[in-house]
């Protein structure tokens, strides 16, 4: 495998000016080799170019130069406080400029003297709160400097040191790295410059620039990993070939209580072509709250119990667990099918009956949560994997489960419409289904944000519902991480709610310190309409299927992300009656706003994914950082995602052809590609 950047693979110490104890420094900062160094790019750059006062924006940061036009006046307030102000003339403009405890500089400051001043702009006062000042005109000063994240002994003008020493040392070692092709079908700049461009740029321009290369150089080496993982993955998975019998197959599908919408329909073609192909089934199936991705499910479980083997479903709480199971019971048991729950509530002789019958193939379909991957339950012949909600189990929990069978196939299911940037970044190795429509008869539910000073009218239309004989949640925000909090929060509401409704009404109460058996009950008196209202905090969020329940109230619900608000939201509108979703909500922010107006203009769960990317940004998007998120250096998935498109596809083509494996042209992505492990069990050439 050819490396003509052995230099660069050298350690930092290597660079004149680093000696171990700095090596140490920078090894905290992912800095070991100089390519680590050179690749080190800055998180922001400090424009000191002067600015015409006529075209700057109100709060902007600005440089600006002018005269001192009259004695500095300084001001002591407070203990060691002070401001200092000077005024100053640029161009035809008299301006104040202020320094917030810097009563040094009072005495550098000489009438009609020059001074750059750098700080932020007031229009309304025509005034600078100035961060820095340096006697004398700028002319000579570099006008746009980088600014890197440091750590420890090491400082950002330490750090350009170095950087600058190790481009004069060794720059003429940096090589291109992607094909000709690539950069002059993209306009791409060559990879020398554009290292320079990062870290010394003349303007914005040249960062543009700069940057436009390393976005698709970044996400190309990324999903080129992403197709090859997934090639060899199918090309080295003894999956299993069922033969399933598609008569008794369709038959099932007759049978059900309800036509399959087109995209069930698809969704079903695919699954059952994965079945029948000897790779491993490797799919992500998504599906907005509602949309049927059970019944989806259940086709798929029968259909590999039909080629002789079992399936598992794995959930992540009791209670969707519990949801599953009564679903998949009603569906699979009238065909012959023997439907078993397994969670850690179901103890002793119980369980040990249900282990031993799974062992004896006598369990045709065994639902659980994490409970299903412990090393006591053994599987007779495992055929079809399923986890629901899946990006809340671990990647290990996920495997450990797969390795019960001989190569099962696995079908990942999720609720949460994840946006297609996020799909093909963490997912970007499994083949994608999406149901993107509804079943025939789903009234679409209509979503109102109201204020807190509106409570009143949000429980008389409440009432109005309850009268029709209908049912309604009311949710309140896990303020902190703090289950006493939770509890708390809920009981307030569930008191206030039963004195409101004085006995007219039932109102039950559920929040995460109940026992599963507690939250079992709460759950059956409001499915079974003996209780009309329930309080709860989000653990209700998944897992809760009432269709009589027409209307959902979320206090504080800007305290919520937007898919959060949008799988509630899913908890109603699971019948033929019109539902409502009402959002109580005093955002006091931009973001807060912008939420509520969104979920009240849409109920497609895909655009409010997307959108709540935009707001909240990658690594929050599954409500804690997410493992599966991979770091890069200069791309940002949402908003270069054009960009991951196109390396996606240019991937896809390149990791399929003859010309990739065997040509020069290719060889160094190719290095790069064995360089991340991918190709461990692969040989290059």
């Amino acid at each position: 495998m050819e490396n003509n950047n052995s230099n660069l693979k050298q350690s930092v110490t290597a660079v004149k000016g680093i000696g171990a104890e700095t090596a140490q420094s920078l090894a905290e900062m992912r800095i070991v080799t100089i390519e680590d160094l050179l690749e080190y790019f800055p998180y922001r750059y400090e424009d000191y170019r002067l600015r015409d006062l006529t075209e700057v924006k109100h709060d902007e940061r600005i440089t600006v130069e002018g005269k001192v036009h009259s004695e500095p006046s300084l001001m002591y307030y407070g203990k060691k406080r002070s401001r200092l102000t000077i005024r100053l003339l640029v161009e035809r403009y008299l301006i104040q400029v202020v320094f917030f405890n810097q009563a040094y500089l009072k005495n550098k400051f000489q009438v009609n003297e020059m001074v750059t001043v750098t700080g932020k702009w007031d229009q309304h006062r025509q005034m600078i709160t100035a961060s820095q000042a340096k006697m004398g005109s700028n002319e000579s000063e570099k006008k746009f400097v980088p600014v890197y994240s440091v750590k420890g002994d090491v400082t950002v003008k330490g750090l350009r040191r170095f950087i600058n020493l190790a481009f004069s040392q060794y720059g003429k070692d940096i090589t291109e790295t992607l094909p000709e092709k690539m950069i002059s079908k993209y306009k791409l700049g060559n990879r020398k410059e554009s290292l320079l461009s990062m870290h010394n740029p003349l303007n914005e321009e040249d960062v543009k620039k700069a940057r436009r290369r390393f976005v698709y150089e970044e996400f190309l080496h990324f999903q080129l990993k992403m197709q090859a993982l997934r090639k060899f993955e199918r090309e080295n998975s003894k999956g299993l070939s069922q033969n399933y019998d598609l008569v008794k197959v369709k038959e099932f599908i007759d049978h059900l209580p309800f036509p399959l919408t087109n995209a069930q329909k698809r969704v079903v073609n695919e699954v059952l072509k994965d079945l029948k192909s000897p790779y491993r089934m490797n799919r992500l199936l998504q599906g907005d709250v509602g949309s049927g991705k059970t019944v989806v499910a259940a086709i798929a479980l029968f259909s590999s119990y039909t080629a002789g083997y079992q399936g598992a479903l794995m959930v992540p709480t009791e209670i969707l667990a519990e949801q599953h199971a009564e679903s998949l019971k009603g569906l699979l048991e009238p065909v012959g099918l023997s439907v078993e729950l397994l969670t850690s509530s179901v103890k002793g002789k119980r369980r040990r009956e249900v282990l031993e019958r799974l062992k004896n193939d006598e369990i045709h379909i065994l639902i659980g949560t994490h409970a299903l991957i412990q090393d006591e339950v053994v599987f007779s012949k495992l055929g079809l994997v399923i986890t629901d909600e899946q990006h809340r189990f671990g990647v290990e929990q996920r495997r450990v489960l797969r390795e019960k069978g001989e190569n099962p196939d696995v079908l990942f299911m999720t609720a949460t419409p994840i946006p297609r940037t996020l799909a093909i970044t963490v997912f970007g190795e499994m083949d994608v289904s999406i149901i993107d429509e509804m079943p025939a008869g789903r009234k679409t539910i209509e979503t109102y944000w109201a204020k807190a000073d509106m409570l009143d009218r949000v429980l008389s239309f409440m009432e109005k519902e309850l009268a029709k004989g209908r049912q309604a949640y009311v949710i309140c925000p896990l303020i902190e991480e703090s289950d006493k909090l939770d509890v708390q929060n809920a009981i307030d509401v569930h008191v206030a709610l039963q004195t409101y409704f004085h006995n007219r009404y039932q109102v039950g109460l559920m929040h995460g310190r109940l026992s599963s058996d507690e939250k079992d009950e709460v759950m059956k008196a409001f499915s079974s309409n003996q209780n009309q209202v329930l309080v709860s905090t989000t653990v209700v969020e998944v897992g809760v299927n009432v269709p009589n329940a027409t209307m959902m109230v979320i206090y504080d619900a800007e305290r919520f992300g937007l898919a959060q608000l949008h799988q509630l939201r899913g908890r109603v509108g699971r019948g033929s009656e019109q539902s409502y979703c009402v959002l109580l909500a005093d955002p006091k922010t931009e973001v807060g706003k912008e939420r509520m107006k969104i979920m009240t203009e849409t109920n497609d769960g895909f655009v409010v994914s997307e959108k709540d990317l935009e707001l909240r940004g990658p690594g929050d998007f599954f409500g804690r950082k997410q493992s599966g998120l991979p770091e890069f250096k200069v791309a940002d998935m949402v908003h270069d995602y054009r960009a991951l498109e196109t390396a996606r596809n240019d991937a896809m083509v390149l990791i399929e052809s003859e010309e990739f494996w065997n040509g020069d042209e290719y060889a160094k992505l190719r290095s790069k590609l064995a360089d991340s492990g991918v190709l461990e069990n692969e040989k290059l050439d």
